[in-house]
């Protein structure tokens, strides 16, 4: 092969690539041209024009905007790139734009045919947009002057509010409303505003002007500045913190390019260039967590958005925050107690604690080098010491509170802080005290510590008997948490049946006890959920698990619990739940490895019988039916990755017995399971997507995922096509593909966008039958939209295994396959030459019109009808065969019940015909290529 070195060569060989429909390789040649060639000159603009061509193919249309730009500096007016930048931009919805180039081209060319319709097309979007927008300039000047009228009617003031939001969301009326100063109006009434829904919308209106526009953000921080923000989300309302949190995030996005996606990724040039401001506000929001003045629902609002911008995927800002002394502002939300309060007291709700040390353990986990985790732990380490120099009790209570809640976080951190000398004496000290405030953080403390079973000796050598001790306490809300404890360390053999640390008989006593704290009304909610805490521990005991799925008073009182979206609840609920579905990870445990760990005197686990699957898939039911979907619904908004993972497996446990999916999207699960499966961990995500696929598979798609999440769930079905999942997780994903390709084109386009086609393919070629069977099945469904049939028009074998598969031994794969070559020999005549391409197409096309079943058989007269019809040359080769002979068997033959058979096969006879092929060619046609393409100014150069 001569060997390409010059840009020229490049340009061509991309011309090449461009005409056989292979974007990818045309678009790296004309790259490489552009590489190549240094100066400014008209070969230069036709390697940017070509490069846009490919770019508009793939509809990265932004970028071939960019390239007709480039084009267009070099040679202005050129016609080429004035069409091209015209397609993408209309593409974009720049109409105005987009019309100005066809004026341009029609303007150097009047008699240009190919721009004349565009252009007319263009005309009429344009003027109507006019027409639109001097109709929302006047709804904008109405509804304004009702919202912004305080002696005004409330109700219709409201109304009007919404009206406005509404109208906010639309480009037209973002924009009339942004000149017309409604930033300053909002901020002036807000001031003095009382109806709290009118504050609420107006916050929403500003996030909406500022979403996705960059100049009219920077105008509105100017005016406005980041207080006012601030001042939004200090509210006890929810609906408003939630506004407020909003409107920061959507500043942050637009600053960097991000959307409120899970999987959405910033733009590095746009950070780069407004580090500044983003820095501002990131740093605002992180001095203001330790504010005094702000509410509760406040402060965990700003650490979600704290959390949410560090990570190392959105603005990676994690280092800074170490280097502002982030740490110790979190370390002091983390030592404060909800229902002690001291003079310096900042006000928290149930969830802060909870969030703060997810947040802790997310900046950790962003410290990717032994250098910055260092400086973490230093940090931390400076705050410990900082406090225990005051030795007074609210210093200790306050150092002990905090480390408890960095144990929930970064363990490791948390774990090294204990082993520092008199850290655990001093705890172990406030527990055996009487002040109930020192015993009540001491256990809480011990509880935490007790995580690793490295570490859970030391805790049971020296905390065992005074959390036995605790437990007599009168103080309910001492007894609960030393029960947590015990149950903690009664937990620690996890499922091993063998490991028992405590005597027979007490794991299920201290059931019993958590169960008696659980389902008491009378309780206090936080007695509640240390009481299934301690569940949590207990069920790893396959004979508690039974006990408890049959305790239905205890089941509803935790759904209940779980249901108040509490982020403190979360870990308690999830993880019992886990337990009872057995949606843990097991241990493959290999018969070989047995004898072996037998022989050496080794340990080997044992399985209690009680976790055989039978009992498991009848918990996961009983849960369903209690209702559980609703409480993880509730759960999942949670902001622990680990917890995520968690309730995606609980998710998907359910969702493996087909009879209760039904239930789990009546109860919202779907939409739920959506974000769990593009972010989070990534066992968790596949989780997500398995239990997303299960539902795919059972419930008709569009019930269960209506409107844009039908489009949504796709890129989770094709994350799970990949050779690291599991086999059953390769297959649900392609049923799922394959259900969801049968709903109409939109969605197929979908599919084929998130490069889904090469990986469904690929399972085609798979030594597994039914993975075989569903990939087929899955690119029969795509072959309805055109775009497939490019796929197999190209230069591949695609359509020549297509042929081979049509005689699989699997019936289901062969019906697939030949439905598949049906469709596409209907649609390209290409694709019925390559049929030839295959050694076995008569065998092929034999077995077909001979089979005894008669969807198969249909199938194959469909195949001959298309190809005797396509082309003289295709259809002269088959004339050549017995497939005419079979063909006028078929249309005479009694045992064909199938009328449609019947007429197919008089009909493929009849199109030869036609072509005169029974006078053996005389007067053979060949078929004429004509070109309409008056300018060619789609092709390139």
């Amino acid at each position: 092969m001569t060997k390409v070195t010059t840009a020229h060569e490049w340009k061509e060989k991309g011309n090449a690539e461009f005409n056989k429909s292979n974007w990818s390789e045309a678009l790296n040649c004309y790259t490489n041209a552009l590489k190549l060639e240094k100066e400014d000159n008209s070969e230069k603009a036709i390697y940017y024009k070509n490069r846009a061509a490919v770019y508009l193919k793939q509809e990265e249309y932004d970028k071939a905007v960019k390239d007709c730009d480039e084009a267009l500096k070099i040679c202005p007016n050129d016609p080429k790139a004035l069409f091209r930048r015209c397609q993408a931009l209309e593409a974009l919805k720049r109409f105005e734009e987009a019309y100005r180039d066809a004026r341009y081209i029609i303007s150097a060319d009047p008699t240009n045919k190919a721009i004349q319709p565009i252009a007319a097309r263009l005309h009429e979007i344009v003027q109507e947009r006019y027409k639109e927008s001097s109709r929302v300039s006047a709804k904008v000047s109405q509804m304004m002057n009702i919202a912004f009228e305080a002696n005004s009617d409330n109700e219709k003031r409201e109304t009007a509010m919404n009206n406005l939001l509404v109208l906010a969301r639309e480009r037209a009326g973002a924009e009339i409303m942004f000149k017309e100063g409604i930033v300053n109006k909002i901020t002036r009434i807000l001031k003095l505003e009382k109806n709290d829904e009118i504050v609420t919308t107006g916050i929403r209106i500003i996030a909406e002007l500022c979403k996705n526009n960059i100049d009219r953000t920077k105008s509105i921080i100017k005016d406005i500045g980041i207080p006012w923000y601030l001042e939004m989300i200090n509210s006890k309302l929810t609906e408003r913190v939630n506004a407020a949190q909003y409107c920061l995030q959507t500043v942050l996005n637009t600053y960097s390019g991000m959307e409120n996606k899970p999987e959405s990724k910033p733009i590095k040039e746009l950070c780069d260039k407004y580090n500044k401001e983003i820095d501002t506000i990131l740093s605002c929001l992180l001095y203001s967590v330790t504010s005094r003045t702000i509410t509760g629902l406040a402060r965990d609002a700003l650490i979600e958005l704290v959390m949410r911008n560090i990570h190392y995927t959105a603005l990676n800002w994690a280092e800074r925050l170490v280097d502002l002394r982030g740490l110790q502002r979190l370390m002091e939300v983390a030592s404060e107690l909800e229902e002690f309060k001291y003079e310096s007291s900042m006000d928290i709700t149930p969830s802060t604690r909870t969030l703060t040390s997810v947040c802790l353990a997310r900046i950790y986990d962003n410290m990717y080098y032994d250098a910055a985790k260092e400086r973490f732990r230093n940090a931390i380490d400076e705050y410990v010491k900082d406090k225990l120099l005051t030795p007074d009790i609210e210093s200790k209570v306050r150092v002990v509170v905090a480390i408890t809640t960095l144990l929930l976080g970064p363990l490791d951190v948390g774990n090294s802080i204990i082993a520092k000398e008199g850290i655990l004496q001093m705890i172990l000290v406030m527990a055996g005290t009487d002040d109930v405030l020192q015993q009540k953080v001491a256990c809480e403390c011990i509880i935490a510590a007790a995580s690793k079973k490295d570490k859970v000796t030391a805790i049971v050598n020296q905390g065992v008997n005074i959390l036995k001790k605790l437990y007599q306490s009168k103080d309910d809300s001492i007894r609960v948490r030393a029960l947590v404890g015990l149950c903690k360390l009664g937990g620690s053999g996890g499922t091993d049946a063998t490991i028992r640390p405590f005597a027979d008989g007490a794991t299920k006593k201290l059931a019993e006890a958590c169960r008696r704290f659980l389902i008491n009304p009378k309780k206090q909610k936080d007695m509640r959920k240390w009481a299934v805490e301690g569940l949590s521990y207990l069920t790893f005991d396959a004979e508690v698990k039974e006990k408890v799925i049959e305790d239905r008073e205890a089941i509803q009182a935790m759904i209940e619990l779980a249901k108040t979206g509490d982020q403190s609840v979360v870990y308690g609920v999830v993880t019992t739940l886990v337990n009872l579905c057995n949606a843990y990870d097991k241990q493959e445990i290999i018969p070989e490895m047995i004898e072996l760990a037998k022989f050496a005197k080794q340990h080997i686990p044992e399985e209690h019988e009680l976790d055989d699957p039978d009992f498991v898939n009848k918990r996961v039911i009983a849960l369903a039916k209690a209702g559980v979907t609703s409480a993880l619904v509730a759960l999942s908004k949670t902001e622990s990755q680990n917890s995520k993972e968690l309730i995606a497996r609980v998710f998907n446990a359910i969702c493996s017995q087909h009879e209760v999916r039904g239930i789990v999207v009546q109860q919202g699960g779907a939409k739920a399971l959506l974000p769990l499966a593009l972010d989070g961990t990534e066992k968790g995500k596949k989780q997500a997507s398995q239990a997303l696929a299960r539902l795919g598979i059972t419930i008709n798609p569009e019930v269960a995922f209506p409107g844009q999440r039908i489009m949504e769930v796709v890129r989770p079905f094709i994350n799970l096509l990949n050779p690291e999942c599991s086999a059953l997780e390769n297959f649900e994903a392609l049923m799922a593909l394959c259900n969801l390709a049968g709903v109409n084109d939109a969605v197929r386009k979908r599919i084929l966008k998130e490069e889904g086609f090469q990986k469904i393919e690929s399972y085609m070629y798979e030594d597994h039958e039914m993975l075989t069977r569903a990939a087929t099945q899955v690119v029969n469904n795509l072959m309805m939209c055109e775009d497939t049939i490019k796929y197999f028009e190209q230069e591949n074998d695609r359509v020549k295994y297509l042929v081979i598969l049509c005689q699989y031994e699997d019936l289901d794969t062969s019906i697939a396959a030949a439905g598949a070559l049906a469709m596409l020999t209907s649609a390209s005549v290409k694709a019925c030459f390559k049929i030839f391409d295959s050694k076995e197409w008569l065998e092929s096309l034999r077995y077909l019109l001979a089979n005894p079943n008669s969807d198969l058989q249909h199938r194959g007269v469909v195949i001959a009808y298309n190809m005797m019809k396509g082309a003289v040359d295709v259809a002269a080769k088959l004339v050549e065969t017995d497939v005419m002979e079979i063909l006028m068997a078929l249309t005479k033959d009694e045992a064909v019940k199938d009328k449609r058979i019947k007429d197919l096969a008089a009909k493929a006879l009849e199109a030869a015909a036609e072509w005169k092929l029974i006078r053996k060619y005389e007067n053979e046609q060949q078929p004429s290529q004509s070109s309409q393409n008056t300018d060619n100014l789609e092709n390139v150069e």
